[in-house]
């Protein structure tokens, strides 16, 4: 267990968002994904995981999504709408309204965002490269849901630190899970490597700090000091994904933050994380998002 203790030790964890809602009407995602890991709690309602099984969530279960990981689902029961990623979330408010978080009436659902990063570096459930996957009436993660609604409705000192220590126990809760479960074995085995070989975590520190600057396989290769056609075999065998694709999904994750969280314009955000051509990181945004990069900055946000 002392690799694990590491892990959770090395762990970046930052609370995003959590917001409880009522379903207006039944509706299917295809594709439904966020940069954030998601949990989604069903509350008097039932909820479909549209995987190979089609399982179904029923009151008290938690749906994990992986940060950046597609997926299928149904919220509620009865006919349903069929809308793509970007059609859902371009349409929120003719499925969910917002409602009181102690209401409990009609179909509730309560989602809730974190980031979980290694050296606040490398998204930790993306990097294990798993599918999203229920956790049943799990009542530790239900009850530091509540506690998280229930501190975010006032205003005293220490809010954000009170929450940010619900949010790391809810993370320490879903690893216990998936060890207590045994699943994702072989996931979890091969992503201890990364403390393995203090080369790779230079690499990652690099990426994060110069996300602006040339971060191509030659310079890469000069921060772990191996060759530059060895680089990118060397960073994928520890990985699992090659360097670029990497470094362009921590770009990308990094210009949603901005689009989230500044005014800055497109133009402005596309440079700081790396992309001198404006229409090539709106193109590059909209294949990995399947919406406009303006679109993610006005929609409301579903979390």
């Amino acid at each position: 267990m002392e690799e694990y203790n590491k892990i959770i030790e090395s762990l970046g964890i930052h609370f995003v968002g959590i917001s409880k809602r009522s379903l207006v009407q039944p509706v299917s995602v295809k594709g439904f994904h966020d940069m954030s890991n998601t949990i989604c709690l069903v509350e008097n309602s039932t909820m479909e995981l549209d995987d190979d099984s089609d399982t179904v969530l029923n009151s008290n279960d938690i749906l994990f999504i992986p940060a950046g990981k597609a997926t299928n689902l149904s919220y509620g029961k009865g006919t349903s709408d069929k809308l793509n990623h970007e059609q859902f979330t371009g349409n929120l408010d003719k499925y969910f309204k917002s409602i009181n978080p102690s209401d409990n009436t009609g179909q509730c659902f309560v989602h809730f965002t974190f980031e979980a990063k290694l050296f606040d570096a490398v998204s930790y459930f993306s990097s294990l490269d798993v599918p999203a996957f229920v956790i049943p009436n799990n009542q530790a993660i239900v009850n530091l849901l509540n506690l998280i609604i229930e501190e975010g409705k006032n205003e005293r000192p220490g809010r954000e630190r009170v929450i940010k220590l619900y949010t790391e126990q809810i993370v320490i809760e879903i690893i216990r899970y998936i060890l207590d479960k045994k699943l994702f074995v072989e996931q979890l085995a091969t992503n201890t490597t990364y403390f393995k070989d203090p080369r790779l975590i230079d690499i990652f520190k690099f990426i994060k700090e110069n996300l602006s600057g040339d971060l191509s396989n030659k310079v890469l290769a000069n921060v772990a000091n191996v060759s530059e056609d060895y680089v990118g075999q060397y960073f994928k065998m520890l990985t699992g994904i090659n360097p670029q694709d990497y470094i362009e999904y921590q770009r990308m994750e990094s210009a949603v933050y901005l689009l989230r969280t500044t005014k800055k314009s497109i133009r402005a955000i596309g440079k700081e994380v790396g992309y001198k051509d404006t229409a090539y990181f709106c193109r590059r945004f909209k294949m990995m998002f399947g919406i406009p990069a303006g679109k993610m900055r006005r929609r409301e946000n579903m979390m």
